[in-house]
Parts: structure tokens; sequence; C-alpha cells
């Protein structure tokens, strides 16, 4: 029998209340909602351990103690709380009371506060800012179309004041360029249609939105590696992946693109594709919501061909090192950065718990020496567009910024596009995906310092300084 000591606090186990499915009707009762949130904060109240990850910590610890208890919280600091929480999910990968660690309190307080908003926003409606950042695709869509016109509109300052005031989009935001090809019409003049035609690892490219409407250089640096790897690369048509939906609350949105995607990867990996996700938000999502997104009892083929297809997915550097890992992986390098490469592990690819794979695969790089940056670098999807976020996002970018300097290197490098757009922003500095960095080693043009070719294992030797 276990004694007093070790019992749980029963003021901290799940009320009543604890619902994590959207697809439940107790997910949207606001009453059972509020009980949960009770719940929670009085756990994280008493045990403070996640205080520096973000804002919501410290401004729910204060209004706590100064109104002498969680229950006489006002309302309107308990949405600050859930406006703060921008989903880096570091709290739930070092808080102790998860379903991670098999703890009978349940905590995921990440998914707690998308559940808040998704039910403060069915009462309220979605804003308007809101709903144009809910769909990347529609933005993506449009910028494409006239993308110069577009490119040159986000750099006039009356328009991006205007921009403020109407949409809520701070004036100074580094805003990402719309391409001008997408990357999906790229892939299909390359490969000649949806699948390249030969290759003996097949793979689905998941390029994300992000890629496909503004920087398709990094899915062509993901098609050049795969390739000289030996892959059979399928680029379907698919959606955003969902999570801005999710960060803005429109659970139905985020639930569409999900269901819309699981039938469009689902034929691929029954036929023994892997899906390789370039953006670990992305991979995140796939991997861990759509099972519960599309976890509805009316259909039940479904919620099963979620789970079968979040248990293909893979970050794009994961993939690449499991193809080392079967002896796949090409280290045929012709050139190398020579040096330190800072290398960023974001948020969303350590809450996977998959190991920082670009940082493995730039070592195998000869004469490259990462130093690795696991600190936040404060974007968070679309959180730090926000007019009322943008200080505040630079503000919890400052260790990451701090750390990618101090590693003294010329290339710098993150799994994430979206933080790459941050230390442009910060640091005034361009991050390339790890991917790009290895299309660029396996060239003998792609930097300045050669591999010798002769004799086992040989190193780095001094080429002609050339323009990276």
């Amino acid at each position: 029998m276990d004694t007093l000591g070790t019992l749980p606090d029963i003021r901290f186990q799940p009320t009543d209340g604890f619902c994590l499915n959207p697809n439940q009707e107790l997910y949207w009762d606001a009453t059972a909602l509020g009980k949960e949130l009770m719940r929670s904060f009085e756990l994280c109240h008493s045990c403070r351990m996640c205080f520096k990850y973000c804002q919501s910590f410290p401004t729910l610890f204060a209004a706590v103690d100064h109104h002498g208890g969680v229950a006489s919280v006002p309302a309107a600091t308990v949405d600050k709380v859930v406006d703060e929480c921008f989903q880096c999910k570091l709290c739930y990968t070092q808080c102790p009371y998860t379903d991670k660690e098999k703890h009978p309190f349940r905590l995921d307080f990440p998914r707690l506060m998308l559940r808040a908003k998704a039910v403060s926003r069915k009462r309220t409606g979605i804003p308007l800012r809101d709903r144009l950042l809910a769909d990347p695709d529609r933005l993506g869509r449009v910028g494409t179309m006239l993308p110069a016109l577009a490119n040159w509109g986000n750099t006039l300052r009356p328009q991006r004041v205007a921009m403020e005031a109407l949409a809520g989009i701070h004036r100074d935001k580094l805003l990402p360029r719309f391409a001008d090809r997408t990357f999906a019409a790229w892939f299909a003049a390359r490969a000649g249609g949806v699948e390249t035609p030969d290759g003996e690892n097949p793979v689905v490219l998941f390029a994300t939105c992000f890629v496909n409407y503004n920087n398709p250089a990094i899915g062509e640096a993901a098609f050049d590696v795969l390739r000289h790897n030996g892959c059979r690369i399928a680029c379907p048509n698919v959606e955003c992946c969902g999570m801005p939906a999710l960060d803005s609350g429109d659970i139905g949105l985020a639930r569409r693109k999900a269901r819309s995607n699981v039938r469009a990867l689902l034929p691929w990996v029954e036929r023994g594709y892997r899906i390789a996700v370039i953006n670990p938000t992305c991979s995140l999502t796939m991997r861990e919501e759509y099972p519960e997104l599309l976890d509805d009892p009316a259909d039940r083929p479904l919620a099963e061909a979620a789970r079968t297809v979040a248990g293909a997915v893979r970050d794009l550097s994961e993939y690449l090192f499991e193809l080392r890992g079967e002896g796949k992986f090409k280290e045929d390098f012709k050139s190398t950065p020579g040096g330190n490469v800072a290398c960023h592990a974001p948020c969303h690819l350590r809450k996977q718990n998959v190991g920082f794979r670009g940082r493995d695969l730039i070592r195998r790089i000869p004469g490259a020496k990462p130093r690795l940056v696991a600190e936040c670098c404060g974007h968070d999807g679309t959180w730090a567009m926000k007019k009322e976020n943008f200080a505040s996002a630079l503000t919890n970018g400052e260790k990451a910024f701090a750390g990618m300097r101090e590693a003294e290197a010329e290339i710098w490098s993150t799994d994430c596009p979206l933080a790459a757009l941050q230390f442009e922003q910060a640091c005034g500095k361009r991050a390339m995906h790890p991917v790009e960095v290895i299309a660029r080693a396996y060239r003998p043009d792609g930097f300045p310092q050669q591999i010798a070719t002769t004799g086992e294992g040989a190193g780095a030797e001094p080429a002609k300084e050339r323009e990276l």
C-alpha cells in the first residue's frame, strides 16, 4: 500500500472536464474547460518550472500571487495567458506531469491553451487578422499571382502602416517574399509529373506551404539531395499542415486541411513511401495533431488513416539520417564550409524527440564543425507577425540570437524556415536549411573550400575564393 507521501495530490488529478479531442462535445463545454484551466493553473503555479519559456507563465504566476489564488484571477487575465502562449511546446518537453512521462496528472499546457482559444473563438468569432493568417495557402496563391507587386508593396512604409492598422501585422516585421514560381510547379516540370520516374528509396516530399509559395530553393535543394541518394520522390497535391489554423483557434479549418492531407498521402504510405517534411512545425502537426483532430467516432476509417500517415512522417533531416543508418546516404562531398557552422535546433524539432539530425548530417562533411544552439528563436508561426507580439518575439529569441552569433560561424543553419526569417530580422544573417548545406557540399563549387579526393578520409583543402 502506498504511503500518504507518495499518493498524488487529488487537486491535480484530471477533472471531469478533461478532454483533448475536439471531436467530443466535452471539448467545447466552457464549464468543463474552466475546471481544467483551474486545475492546470494550480498545478503550474505550485511547480513554476516553466517560468522562463514564454510570457504566459509569468503572467499567470503574478496574477495568482496578486489575487491570492487561481479562483480569483480575472477572466481578462486568463485570456491574456491564453493569447501569450505561442505554442513553442517547450513547457511540455520539460514538464514532469505529462502523458509522455506516464504521470497521472496528464498535464498538456499547450493543448489546453489551444482548446481555450478554440472555445473562445467559437463564442466570439475569429478576427479578420487571424482568419487571414490561418490559411497560408490562400495568401500564397494570391501573393504568387503577382509576386513582384506583392513583394514591392510589402516594403512600402505607407502600406505597412495601413496593414498594421487594418490587419494588425506589425509595420516592422520582416515578411516572407513570394516566389516567382511555386515549388509544386518547379517539381512538376523537373520530375515530369507528380513523381520522379525512378529511384529505389520511395519518399513523399512534403514541401510545406512556406517552401511552396515563399522559398522554393529549400525544396529544390531537398530534391537534389534526395535524388543524389537514390530516392524516388513523389510530390502529390497537398495543403498547409493546419497549424496556423490551430493557432488561430479555427479547429474546423485545421480539421479540413488534416483530412485533405491524410486522404492525399495515405495511398503513398500504403505503397511503402515515407513522408519527409521540410518544416518541423508541419511534421509535428502531422505526427501529433492529426490523430487527435481526426479521431472522430463517426469516421473510424479516417481516424485509422490519420494514425497510419502520422506513423510514416519524418522530419526531412531525420529521414536522411535514416537513409544513412540503412547504408544508403552518400558522403561523397566535394566542398566544405571548412569551419564552424551555427546549427539552430527549433522548438518543434525538439518536441518530436528525434535528435538533431540536421547537425549530425552537417557533421559528416569533412572540415565542418557544427555548433548547436538549442534555444527558441521567438518567431513561433504567425505569432511574431502580430502587432502586440512583435517586440516580445524578439525578446524571446535573444538567447538564440546570442548563441548563433557566439558560434562565430560564416554559415548559419536551422531546420525551420521561419526561424531563418527571425534570424534575418534580428541579426541580419540568412540561415540555410541543413539540406541546403548538404546540397552545396555535394558540389565542388558549393563552398570555397574543396575536399581532396585522394586518400581515405581526406580533409578539406583551400580552393580559390569565390562568392558564397
